[in-house]
């Protein structure tokens, strides 16, 4: 009985510990959820959308070349003795001999064509381009480009571009003036490009690559190197300077790069920014980040307006005066105010982006004159964050 006895309560004690195992795992996964829930969410970017891998990029390139087809808005070939010259050379290798006559055509316009080739495009596929004028032309509204080869930076032709461009833009004029909406001297043609070079490159075999940070950090960079180094589950990151972070393909990603890119890329990474505020004083735009802190600092704001006004008076003699003449007399009328309520604002040490913006909202002030406020509170060695003038 006593051997049962023991038995019958090792049982209940094995049955009672599972129940308290499974009841602490429940109240630890509601704990788990409900601080998951209740935490501020981070402001997480995509590696993605911040980084660019090595190798993943696009290319420029530039032609020069003639629209014709203008309904006489083209160039003045006086004025634009490129034109003249192209427009010859390109009738000799049509086989019309114009040299030594007069050409007075305002029908074509000498142009330069931009376009963008992107990575790993394919012979045969089709760019967009865009095509401005170099001469006079006041538009190139119903113009067709002709065949146009596109250079790279190495001098090779990768692409030749024709057709009918697409012009937002349009002018018209008359003897007593003239209206002119949208730019009409710039066009585009959608796929008016063809590839006839790639670019290669090989991307597939290659076993270390280079990670480039959109806005260069060291904080971000180191960011990124351990959240990849998390994902691989080893070492195979390292950041070299705030800009780039070094990736060395781990060997059983090697014969499929395309899918470990694929899923680093989806990582998600909290970027790190300095304190910057950055100002354009032409339209009074003012962009603050985040970090932006302030130092106790007291500020008050006062517009002092001076109005000066001219007018004229006549003088003239008396009714009974033996002599004098009526003469013009400038009178001069000089006023001074001070607008705004002259408010004193006190902004505390270490407020936060929100806090600055509600005091110097609380000034009842512009943004041109909120820039000079920011200026001068940099001067004073209160503001801790660098201010960019654009």
């Amino acid at each position: 009985m006593k051997y049962i006895k023991s038995d019958m309560n090792t049982a209940g004690t094995n049955k009672v510990a599972r129940t308290l195992r499974h009841t602490l795992a429940a109240v630890l996964a509601v704990s788990v959820v409900a601080s998951t829930a209740i935490s501020p969410a981070s402001a997480t970017s995509r590696i993605k959308d911040i980084a660019d891998f090595e190798g993943i990029r696009d290319n420029l390139l530039v032609g020069y070349g003639l629209v014709v087809g203008l309904n006489g808005t083209g160039d003045g070939l006086r004025n634009a003795p490129f034109t003249k010259q192209s427009l010859e050379a390109m009738l000799e290798r049509l086989g019309v001999n114009t040299r030594g006559t007069t050409l007075n055509t305002k029908n074509v316009a000498a142009v330069m064509i931009s376009a963008s080739l992107p990575a790993f495009t394919k012979q045969g596929t089709r760019i967009d381009i865009t095509a401005s004028t170099l001469g006079d032309s006041s538009s190139l509204l119903g113009g067709t480009l002709l065949a146009t080869p596109l250079l790279g930076a190495d001098g090779e032709v990768y692409a030749v571009a024709q057709g009918a461009l697409a012009v937002g833009g349009f002018t018209a004029q008359g003897e007593g003036g003239s209206v002119t909406k949208g730019v009409p001297t710039s066009g585009r043609i959608p796929a008016g490009a063809i590839i006839e070079r790639e670019v290669p490159f090989d991307f597939a075999g290659m076993t270390r690559m280079n990670i480039s940070l959109r806005n260069p950090d060291l904080t971000t960079a180191l960011r990124v190197s351990e959240v990849i180094n998390a994902f691989l589950g080893h070492r195979a990151t390292k950041p070299q300077n705030p800009a780039t972070i070094e990736l060395i393909v781990p060997p059983a990603h090697h014969k499929n790069l395309v899918a470990l890119l694929t899923k680093i890329e989806q990582l998600n990474v909290e970027p790190d920014q300095s304190a910057k505020v950055v100002v354009d004083e032409q339209t009074g735009i003012i962009v603050m980040g985040d970090k932006v802190r302030v130092s106790t600092v007291a500020i008050a704001q006062g517009n002092l307006t001076i109005s000066v006004t001219e007018s004229e008076q006549v003088s003239q003699p008396g009714a009974f005066a033996q002599a004098g003449n009526t003469e013009k007399v400038a009178r001069t009328d000089i006023g001074a105010e001070v607008e705004g309520n002259e408010k004193l604002t006190v902004l505390n040490a270490g407020v936060s982006l929100q806090q600055l913006v509600n005091g110097l909202n609380a000034l009842g002030i512009g943004p041109r004159d909120m820039i000079s406020i920011l200026q001068s509170i940099k001067r004073a060695g209160a503001l801790q964050a660098e201010i960019v003038t654009m």
